[in-house]
């Protein structure tokens, strides 16, 4: 193991039953790495987490960490004292160790994070008591952070202030999440676990998606060519006696060991397949509310409100942690009357509700009655489903139909909640931050049917990207229960909302400035060898390009991590002076196409 490299796993094998989670699987970290860790729900990231920091051993293969490397993690859900306040869990009794500076930098952090030193961890949000957790694991310094969800329960001020401190840490960190324009932002590497086996993406998110299409259709395509190599052997052994005494006793080794790399040919799971029962057609007219004000003692949720929900909204409710998103749905729904103003509700309307704590879940119940108490059948527009077949549209195996609740992970509640939810006749979808513990595939999948929906969808996310592709128009809270509506998802309203006082005085001096700055003169004409020049920039991409992609092929082996770190290295240099080149030729290409126009 090189010196640098922080840890490396070689020919790693983890198993929970017959059910491998890692399959003879190769990884590595180096310092300053950013990775964003992958995956279906259930394929084993958060296990493969505790391998990583000591919690649990492999089953066979090996494991080297470099000496003394200290680790750090934070939970999807921490594991706090409540009967701690903050400071006192952040920095517990100094006089037993001999770290003197921890409560000077336990105090920087505190004021980094807003908190209060003394609150009561008993008293905290959820999105607080996270806060907390990343902050006691930043105490201790570590070289290798491990974050579990880390955006699970942040307002998009906690998401940023996370992006900010994860982009300026000297410690690599490994990161599980589901937030796409998270992974965009802070990630320098895409590590996906599929199926027990490790796959590396240099880059971020999107530049994952685009590698793993092309990669999927080059498994599909050299499958396919297995299948029929296999199909051709088969048919061979099958021919008659003449054959059969003449056979070529290797070929048949061949059609044997075939045989046996089908049988160990892990297919890829199915995406959840998800579809919603239309229940009858609401009225045009949703909600109304006019002058609605709400108030908890002398705190104002929501100050003198008017608007109108028509059929087919999809409208998103954005706001920090504790603005009053979920009490704000409650009033919409008619479910709590409000302190002054009025609430109309249409006509027709049959809600399905997806509740961020998963409260209607009963955790000694079966899934089976779960979806469909006392019935075998599902009824999903006009298609009648068994509950078993149901169930596996959402990737429950028959086999844990008749498991309790109480035995699936936050990700496997999640999508039982959608699929008792869609099993129901519905015009209303409300969905409270549906997208926590979701893996990134059933996310976009959930997209494409809410998009598709034909009644009305209320729903309160923190999940940037997932609100671009959803709402058509926003209901935001800007303090003191004042509540806004803006046309379009997140970036909209990013674009749309007022401007913060200082902000606005920036803005206001630039265009003072410019103003001042002096005309361009007239451009002139495109000459000959510019003409040549603009010509022979396609070709100088495609050449750039293509060396990028050989690049990128060779750092998805994951094994480059482990043997060679210092060409991930090089290589990662490499593709930077890339980067360059084709930014510089593409801004070349935009100027000489501009000046061409205009000759």
């Amino acid at each position: 193991m090189a010196a640098t490299t922080l840890i490396t796993l070689s020919n790693a094998q983890l198993a929970y039953g017959h059910h491998p989670l890692l399959d003879h699987t190769d990884f590595a970290i180096q310092p300053g790495e950013r990775i964003g860790l992958i995956g279906r729900n259930g394929a084993g990231k958060s296990s493969l987490l505790k391998v990583l920091d000591g919690r649990t051993l492999l089953d066979d293969g090996e494991l080297m960490r470099l000496g003394g490397l200290k680790v750090a993690t934070v939970e999807q859900e921490p594991d706090l004292d409540n009967s701690l306040n903050i400071f006192e869990t952040l920095c517990p009794d100094t006089t037993e160790s001999e770290d003197w500076a921890r409560p000077s930098r336990v105090q920087a952090l505190l004021e980094k994070l807003g908190l209060d030193p003394d609150a009561r961890i008993a008293g905290l949000s959820g999105g607080n008591r996270k806060r907390v957790a990343l902050a006691r694991a930043l105490a201790d310094e570590p070289e290798l952070l491990l974050l579990d969800e880390p955006t699970n329960h942040l307002d998009f001020t906690g998401i940023a202030w996370l992006e900010n401190l994860l982009l300026n840490t000297s410690c690599s960190v490994v990161i599980i999440t589901h937030d796409r324009r998270f992974l965009d932002v802070v990630a320098t590497r895409i590590v996906e676990l599929d199926r027990g086996q490790l796959f590396s993406f240099p880059g971020n998110f999107t530049q994952w998606q685009q590698r793993k299409t092309e990669w999927l259709e080059a498994e599909k395509q050299q499958n396919a060519k297995f299948d029929k190599v296999l199909a051709q052997e088969e048919a061979w052994i099958r021919q008659g006696i003449e054959a059969r005494r003449t056979r070529n006793e290797g070929r048949v080794r061949r059609l044997e060991q075939l045989r046996r790399e089908r049988l160990s040919r892990r297919e890829r799971q199915g995406n959840v397949n998800l579809a919603v029962a239309e229940g009858q057609r609401s009225g045009k007219l949703v909600a109304e509310l006019e002058h609605v004000t709400h108030r908890y003692g002398e705190n104002t949720i929501i100050d003198d409100l008017s608007t109108t929900i028509l059929r087919k909204d999809r409208i998103g409710l954005i706001g920090p942690n504790g603005a009053g998103k979920t009490t704000l749905l409650k009033v919409i729904l008619g479910k709590l009357q409000p302190t002054s103003g009025t609430v109309r509700l249409g006509v027709n309307l049959t809600v399905g509700y997806f509740d961020q704590m998963r409260s209607q879940l009963d955790e000694n119940a079966t899934l089976v009655d779960t979806i469909n108490p006392g019935s075998e059948w599902v009824e999903i527009g006009d298609q009648r489903k068994h509950v078993m077949s149901y169930l596996e549209d959402f990737l429950f195996s028959p086999a844990r139909a008749h498991s309790p609740v109480q035995s699936l992970s936050g990700g496997e509640r999640a999508r039982l909640v959608l699929a008792r939810m869609f099993a129901r006749p519905t015009n209303v979808l409300v969905l409270d931050e549906p997208t926590n513990d979701l893996d990134i595939e059933t996310l976009e999948l959930l997209e494409e049917l809410l998009q598709n929906y034909p009644g009305t969808v209320l729903l309160v996310s923190h999940d940037r990207e997932f609100l671009n592709n959803v709402v058509t128009q926003t209901l935001a809270a800007e303090g003191d229960g004042h509540w806004q509506e803006y046309v379009g998802g997140y970036d909209e309203w990013l674009a749309q909302r007022p401007m913060p006082p200082e902000a606005a005085e920036e803005k206001s001096k630039k265009k003072e400035t410019a103003a001042e700055r002096p005309k361009p003169a007239r451009k002139s004409r495109i000459s000959s060898w510019e003409l040549t020049e603009l010509e022979g920039i396609p070709n100088a991409i495609a050449e750039l390009e293509s060396e990028q992609s050989a690049l990128t092929e060779r750092l998805a082996d994951g094994s480059l991590y482990r043997d060679a770190p210092d060409e991930v290295i090089q290589i990662n240099e490499q593709l930077h002076a890339l980067e360059d080149k084709l930014d510089k030729l593409f801004a070349r290409w935009e100027a000489l196409e501009e000046k061409k126009n205009d000759s």
